[in-house]
């Protein structure tokens, strides 16, 4: 939902003025700036409030880069300084920026996310982003900005695989591979009536509003149709080891990180047949490119100088291998935008690093629910559903003791699927996927649960912002977690008081790729086998379209953090019978499984169907296309009782499998199975949900719902966990 203030938004926000104040306590500000205004000098465009930046006094290797430093006596290549002058005049309060971004895969759409997190930090105006995708970062990002509901923010998508065979044939050794030569296309790509855009990395930061950037497209002459930053590295002058051979560049070239694009003019100036000519004639003695598009961006602006606008250095700060940036920031009084534009991105060697790596990770951890602001004064299309969201929040009554409940049912999260890389699984036409959710306090239970399930899986995580980037780190120093690509993690983002266990579980399960799916929860361990046993029990019991049914998964629990896991039937009853394994809750809530009835299992040799009966709440396999469960159900209690009285009403078979079984771990109690047991108006808030649940339920399925009504009407033991 679009969210109130909270404690925890002060938390964020202090965090980036702190940084932003060490950083002018640590190194110093740039008062030279007002002093040079009062002088009267008038310097090029840059000196604009952002990040400060430590100041490094100039010596003789300096003095002698004058045109990279923006020295005043640096005659031609006084461009690039960054000291202070008039400003370009900023585009009106309400107009609308637009900005392109290429983007390809899993890892390229977080680094998305932070990027636009910067912008919209900063951002004063309203936004049209102009992503051009693959399907897998399509998938993510349509998804992502479609939850995050940010206000003034336009998101049009184009498919890279459309483009592929217009840049295909150019021999590219950069690590971007093909979709680092799409820039190049972007004036076809992006649509006629766009005359201007700001063309970005994935890997940049913004450290001040974008509408400072767009404003220096008023610099443009008449016949200028590129904005780029001096290249910050030698590498173009060809002197950084024997034999290097780049492409041809005007001095020291430039850099594509950060592009202003005049569309219209690149368009009447013959753009595509340009870049196409100038590639194919360098191809002819370089083998590739090597910095892929901004070889072929330089080769052309050699050739045709008058396209380029040189921007101001202080609007690309490169970050890369052989970087000579501390030469822009030495000068400087602050910095717009950071590159991190090396392969090993946070972890060059800079003796700044340091400093630029503390004011990313600030946005990559930074509460994206913060960021959905109203921009007052510029009217604009709202989000999708945002404003029949508004009058919802609107009827509610905050001295309603279940207000918590109400509004947390109308939180709109941010969902990011597929957070991490993933390979979908081959088509099975038997396949099955397990489905669960997680917060961060259950993440120890995953290595356990990959060696115990060897097939696909769909997981949910509820984690804040920084603690997705926990998880990050928390997988990649796991062998065993790192080594699953057949594992999708989904990450919704936390927000509001109560735990959403059926959102949750919905993403999870929407997520699924194959026919069936296995319903559990994170604290169980599925048996060794029962993988391969679904899938054979599948086939032989012919579900699907010729039979409707819900394979039941009898569950166990130890109370022993560590034991024997069995191997067989055979070994798990010879547990049970020595009270080193129960049924699952029979001590505290035995309704919950009774319905399985174990002793018939104990004997079973062929699959057996059980009825419906008050608070049964199996753990399942059913088709992909089952249906969700109730988002209501928020905090604990009824929330997979409620799915299986769905499943019944919907008359579902409920078949128990004699040879499956999970077993459920002990762990500390969650905060909401502590508020449910000690909280009278937590119960009594249930009961209302209940109560609402069974109306709709009646409404869908008629008089065939009064059988549910006496299981719905009894009130449910604090004691259950």
């Amino acid at each position: 939902m679009l969210p109130r203030g909270r404690p925890r938004a002060l938390g964020a926000a202090a965090l980036l003025l702190l940084l932003l104040l060490l950083g002018f306590l640590l190194f110093g500000g740039d008062l030279g700036c007002e002093r040079r205004k009062r002088g009267g000098r008038a310097g090029a465009p840059g000196c604009f409030p952002g990040l400060l930046m430590p100041r490094v006094p100039p010596d003789g290797r300096l003095r002698r880069a004058a045109a990279l430093d923006g020295d005043p006596g640096a005659g031609p290549g006084d461009h690039n300084r960054s000291d202070c002058g008039p400003p370009p005049p900023r585009p009106s309060k309400c107009e609308l920026l637009h900005v392109a971004i290429v983007c390809a895969g899993h890892n390229s759409s977080r680094d998305v996310i932070t990027l636009v997190k910067s912008m919209l930090f900063y951002r004063k105006n309203p936004l049209h982003l102009h992503l051009v995708t693959d399907a897998v970062a399509r998938n993510i990002l349509e998804m992502l900005f479609h939850t995050w509901m940010v206000p003034a923010v336009r998101v049009s998508f184009y498919n890279a695989d459309e483009l592929k065979s217009q840049v295909s044939w150019i021999p590219n050794k950069h690590y971007s591979g093909l979709y680092g030569l799409m820039k190049l296309v972007l004036p076809s790509a992006l649509p006629a009536e766009l005359a201007h855009v700001i063309v970005l990395d994935t890997d940049v930061t913004f450290a001040s509003d974008i509408s400072e950037l767009w404003a220096l497209f008023a610099h443009f002459s008449d016949t200028q149709a590129i904005g780029l930053v001096e290249n910050q590295s030698d590498w173009y002058l060809g002197n950084l080891w024997k034999n290097h051979r780049p492409w041809p560049a005007l001095g020291r070239g430039f850099n594509t990180g950060v592009i202003l694009l005049r569309l219209d003019r690149l368009r009447q100036a013959g753009w595509e047949q340009m870049w196409r000519l100038t590639a194919r004639r360098e191809l002819l003695t370089l083998p590739a490119t090597s910095l892929a598009d901004q070889d072929i961006f330089n080769a052309v602006i050699k050739e045709h100088p008058g396209l380029v606008q040189p921007l101001p250095c202080v609007w690309n700060v490169q970050l890369s291998d052989h970087t000579l940036a501390e030469r822009c920031y030495s000068a400087a009084s602050d910095l717009k935008v950071i590159h991190w534009n090396s392969p090993k991105k946070l972890q060059v060697k800079n003796k700044h690093v340091e400093f630029f790596r503390n004011f990313y990770l600030t946005f990559l951890e930074y509460d994206g629910n913060l960021l959905r602001r109203e921009l007052f004064g510029c009217p604009s299309q709202p989000p999708p559903g945002a404003e029949q969201l508004q009058q919802a929040l609107a009827q509610l009554d905050e001295e309603d003791p279940c207000f918590e409940f109400r509004q947390q049912q109308l939180t709109v999260h941010r969902v990011h699927v597929t957070f991490l890389p993933h390979e979908p699984p081959p088509p099975r036409p038997h396949d099955v996927t397990l489905v669960a959710q997680l917060s961060m306090d259950r993440l120890q239970m995953l290595e356990a649960l990959c060696r115990h399930w060897p097939g696909p899986m769909s997981l949910a995580l509820y984690l804040t912002d920084a603690e997705a980037q926990q998880f990050l780190r928390f997988i990649e120093a796991s062998p065993v977690l790192a080594a699953r690509q057949d594992v999708a993690y989904h990450v919704v983002y936390r927000e509001g008081p109560l735990y959403p266990v059926n959102q949750l579980r919905n993403v999870a399960l929407a997520q699924a790729l194959t026919p069936y799916v296995f319903l559990s929860d994170i604290d169980f361990l599925p048996a060794y086998s029962l993988y391969d046993y679904l899938r054979a029990s599948i086939e032989q019991l012919g579900l699907g379209s010729q039979r409707k049914a819900a394979l039941v998964v009898p569950a166990f629990e130890t109370l022993h953090y560590r034991f024997s896991f069995p191997h067989s039937k055979v070994e798990l009853l010879a547990l049970l019978d020595v009270g080193a394994l129960y049924t699952f809750r029979y001590h505290e809530w035995p309704r919950g499984h009774a319905p399985t009835d174990y002793a018939r299992w104990r004997e079973a040799q062929a699959p057996y169907r059980v009825q419906w009966a008050a608070d049964y709440e199996p753990y399942v396999v059913v088709p992909r296309d089952c249906p969700r469960y109730d988002p209501r159900f928020v905090g604990f209690g009824w929330n997979k009782v409620a799915h299986i009285v769905e499943l019944d009403a919907q008359e579902y078979e409920l078949l128990v499998l004699p040879e499956a079984f999970t077993i459920h771990l002990p762990h500390a109690p969650s905060l909401d199975i502590s508020r449910f047991r000690s909280s009278p108006t937590y119960r009594d808030c249930l009961q209302a949900l209940k109560d609402e649940f069974h109306q709709d339920l009646s409404r869908h399925h008629g008089a065939a719902a009064l059988k549910y009504l006496p299981a719905l009407q009894q009130p449910q033991s604090p004691a259950r966990d």
